[in-house]
């Protein structure tokens, strides 16, 4: 669950007016010579990419000269991101400032997260945090988390608001693509009337939210269209796993992605394609990332706590969405979910 610094936030609250006040105080007391480095997790998807770049450019629009953008990992960005407003901010991490003055870090639920930036975090001035997962572990000094949120870019558009940083068509591209993939296009359970009403204040600035959609949603290479029948083709139904809620799960190896001539990123997208199972609660897809490593992420129709499990397994995560890092062979990182969603 969510710690803060000494005196802050209670477990599984948001952000507090003294948490407000201190990441204020952290951008606006900035000196004009001062570097700031923004860090989202490493394999970014759309709330941690678009989070980002739109608070980096509302960060320029504030003056603020000296500013990068970052992820751990190859400095790859996927696809379906390619074109956001912003990217011009990226730099690979080898070429992040070594010594910041002000890291702020997006959709990161720890340093682990961070991969080889974490050591940022101890050489600069100030570390400010802004996520949305309760499973965040309190690292840095200033925690904007809200586990209430749809999407960290709820948080980041809320900074930008106590900045006086006016939205404009850039800003919101980013933020709307960040809000609408972490709700799914606006189909999951976190989707409240704030999130209709931030949606309809992006919307404003006269993004197109059909083009957006398509180019995030409906746009993927044949290649990844027949790599996705294949490992469908493998998944597994469980009925009775899960107290009889049911688990339906597959797995992608290198091997598959080589066959196809495809990149990781796009396997991000095959959970959707897995948890409309009708007769399992819990889905899985476990994606190979090294010989014996799997990246794995878990959903949940609402029955089951898929954050438990992922938080058991060493991850993080939401009631609904989570996921792990698993090592060892698909069964024996099906073995451990299985007896996670029995205990």
């Amino acid at each position: 669950m969510i710690s803060s610094a000494e005196g802050g936030t209670p477990a599984g609250a948001g952000p507090t007016d003294t948490d407000w006040a201190a990441a204020l105080a952290a951008v606006r007391g900035l000196p004009t010579d001062a570097r700031v480095l923004l860090i989202c997790h490493v394999n970014p998807d759309g709330d941690a990419l678009g989070s980002m770049l739109g608070f980096g450019l509302g960060l320029r629009r504030r003056g603020v000269r000296h500013l990068q953008a970052t992820f751990p990992g190859p400095p790859q960005v996927p696809e379906p991101f390619r074109w956001l407003p912003g990217l011009d901010l990226l730099v690979p991490q080898d070429d992040a400032y070594p010594e910041p003055d002000l890291v702020i870090c997006f959709d990161a639920a720890s340093e682990s997260r961070l991969g080889d930036l974490a050591d940022r975090l101890d050489k600069a001035g100030t570390v400010l945090v802004l996520d949305h997962h309760a499973s965040n572990t309190g690292f840095g000094d200033i925690h904007l988390v809200d586990p209430h949120a749809a999407a960290t870019s709820v948080v980041a558009e809320g900074l930008l608001d106590r900045l006086g940083v006016p939205l404009d068509a850039e800003i919101a591209t980013c933020l709307y693509v960040a809000l609408s993939t972490d709700t799914g296009s606006f189909r999951f359970e976190a989707t409240t009337p704030e999130v209709h009403r931030m949606a309809a204040r992006l919307l404003a600035t006269g993004i197109r939210p059909g083009d957006i959609s398509r180019r995030i949603f409906d746009t993927r290479p044949f290649g990844a269209v027949r790599l996705f029948g294949e490992v469908l083709g493998r998944a597994r139904l469980e009925p009775a796993a899960a107290a009889g809620r049911g688990l339906v799960w597959t797995y992608a190896t290198h091997d598959d992605l080589a066959r196809y001539d495809q990149p990781a990123y796009v396997l991000e997208a095959l959970i959707d394609s897995v948890r409309c199972t009708a007769e399992a609660d819990v889905s899985c897809v476990v994606k190979q990332v090294a010989p014996a490593e799997w990246a794995v992420s878990l959903r949940s129709k609402g029955a089951v706590d898929v954050s438990r499990v992922a938080i058991a397994l060493g991850g993080g995560g939401h009631r609904f969405a989570a996921g792990f890092t698993g090592r060892g062979t698909v069964d024996e990182v099906m073995d451990r979910i299985r007896a996670e969603l029995t205990a």
